[in-house]
Parts: structure tokens; sequence; C-alpha cells
């Protein structure tokens, strides 16, 4: 039994080009598919890592970029797949932290696939005002 695969996209020629060019068996760099939001207080990075642990993933931040990676690989497997689209595999994601982020409390968190990232904010400082004095 044969299974073909097909995913909806426009431009299957840069694609193919792109695969075949750029990412030389490399996955590409949005994996894992995060989600970033904001709130008042944070921002907040979330991203989709089923089957890695805590053990399994790594997050610093190094001059104001936040790397989150794995060494993990998939193991070897004796089955026959017909349709194999799930697996572990290394991948390093960089991002740029905006200015008015508390680097030091930054905090993550590993729920149930989900490495949730909070990046709190400072507190918005207001331009300082200067009385200028004029003299006679």
């Amino acid at each position: 039994m044969t299974y073909m695969m097909t995913r909806n996209n426009d431009n299957y020629l840069d694609n193919f080009f792109d695969d075949m060019f750029c990412n030389w068996g490399v996955r590409n760099s949005s994996y894992p598919a995060v989600n970033v939001y904001e709130d008042s207080k944070a921002f907040y990075l979330e991203a989709s890592l089923p089957g890695y642990t805590t053990e399994d993933v790594n997050i610093n931040i190094d001059k104001h970029v936040l790397h989150i990676s794995s060494e993990k690989v998939a193991q070897k497997d004796e089955r026959k797949y017909i349709v194999r689209e799930r697996s572990n595999m290394k991948f390093d994601r960089a991002f740029s932290l905006p200015e008015g982020i508390n680097e030091e409390s930054i905090e993550a968190e590993f729920k149930n696939g989900i490495l949730t990232v909070t990046l709190p904010k400072l507190p918005v400082r207001e331009p300082k005002k200067i009385t200028v004095k004029v003299s006679a």
C-alpha cells in the first residue's frame, strides 16, 4: 500500500528551490513552531515541543538574544513506517529581545509539550524633565 502526502501550497516551484538549495537536509529555522504575545506585564513565547522533556531543552540568553535549543535526536526504530511526520531532532532557535526586558527575571515552564518562556517587562521610565534656569 502506498500513501501520498500532499499539503496545500501556493508556490511549489519556489519551495522546491528553497528546499533544494537552502536547507541541505537541515530543518528550517522555524522549528519548533512558536507563538509570541504580550500583555502589559510581559512578553510570552510558547514553543510546541511534543516528545521533549525539560532535560532535552536548553534555554540561555547571550547579548540580548534568547536561545532555545536541543540536541535530542530520534531513536533508531525497527518499525516499518507508512507515514512518519513526527520526530525529535536537534534544533536552535534564536530571538532578539526587545528593549525593556528584565533579563534577570525571565522564567520558563514546560507543560504538556508546550514550553512557555515569560519575559517580564521593566517598568516604563518617564523622561526626566530638566528645568532650564535663565540667568540675567
